[in-house]
């Protein structure tokens, strides 16, 4: 396990991040319970005024770990997390809410790497597929989806104890294909509990241009590069529909100012969530939302 890595880990036991996921766990039933209603068909943004049920799947960022006021399984009325601050901006449009925080800290898309992440000693505390997705709301309207940073940790922390040998490129490549049959199985699943809700999808900002790791090794960094320029480009920007939105983190400049971070270097701070949800309720409000770039500059940081 790599410098970067090691520190990571010892920042997560730290945080209350594992207080988090362990109260989610066994809250998780209830909220299951408490959300009803059958599906619906909506097309494209919704109406002015009307009421959005909205489902928001994620780990730390829907929860808002780096920023000020951090949020729960709550729909935060002083919340600095994206989707809290997102939230506001919808009421104060006129829309009514009905919000569901399903974000678990340390979490990943599904079980294959959060095996994976176990057997590297990382802390992960479910994934989405199991303990986010079966609870959307049979009446969603919008569903958030934020995935791929922790399952890249996970993989460099892979690589950097040997898995991958002599081709460590063609390990990230198999990799990202697990990484593309698990966004299936949460979208087919979203799909089976609330129809065609509207999706917002973030694809990932470049880690190499990070700054969490801006002190880490070369190839840490080559190898965190390759896998999110590989997950935007072949899984996340080509789900764009006319259902499916996608926000591009990748190739946003502020993703890369270290103003937009919290000490960490990973999770974003007010001001950094503050951007985020600007995008997304661009995203979830505009007919005409801008498609992903398919190249710039931030998808080659590194050599």
């Amino acid at each position: 396990m790599t410098r970067s890595d090691r520190g990571f880990l010892q920042r997560a036991r730290r945080t209350p991040i594992l207080r988090i996921a362990t109260a989610l766990s066994i809250l998780s039933t209830w909220i299951g319970c408490s959300h009803g209603g059958s599906p619906t068909q909506p097309s494209g943004p919704p109406a002015a005024g009307s009421t959005i049920v909205w489902a928001a799947i994620g780990a730390s960022d829907v929860t808002g770990i780096g920023s000020s006021v951090p949020c729960l399984l709550q729909d935060c009325a002083n919340g600095t997390s994206y989707i809290a601050v997102a939230a506001r901006q919808l009421r104060s449009q006129g829309f009514v809410l009905d919000l569901l925080n399903l974000g678990l800290p340390t979490a990943v898309i599904g079980r294959d790497f959060e095996t994976l992440g176990q057997q590297y000693n990382r802390v992960i505390a479910g994934n989405f597929i199991e303990q986010e997705m079966p609870f959307v709301q049979r009446g969603a309207t919008l569903v958030t989806i934020f995935a791929g940073l922790n399952e890249i940790n996970t993989v460099t922390a892979a690589l950097g104890t040997g898995a991958g040998g002599s081709d460590p490129n063609g390990y990230i490549d198999a990799q990202v294909r697990a990484f593309n049959t698990d966004f299936s199985t949460l979208l087919r699943g979203v799909a089976d509990r609330a129809g065609s809700p509207r999706v917002v999808v973030l694809n990932l900002p470049n880690p190499a241009g990070m700054p969490y790791l801006a002190g880490a090794p070369l190839a840490q960094r080559q190898a965190a590069q390759r896998t999110a320029v590989a997950m935007t480009r072949t899984v996340v920007n080509p789900l764009v529909s006319s259902s499916t939105v996608v926000v591009d983190l990748m190739c946003d400049a502020r993703s890369y100012q270290a103003s937009t971070y919290s000490s960490d270097g990973l999770h974003p701070n007010d001001g950094g969530y503050a951007f985020i949800a600007s995008e997304v309720v661009r995203a979830v409000t505009s007919a005409s939302y801008p498609a992903p770039q398919g190249s710039c500059s931030f998808m080659s940081i590194v050599p």
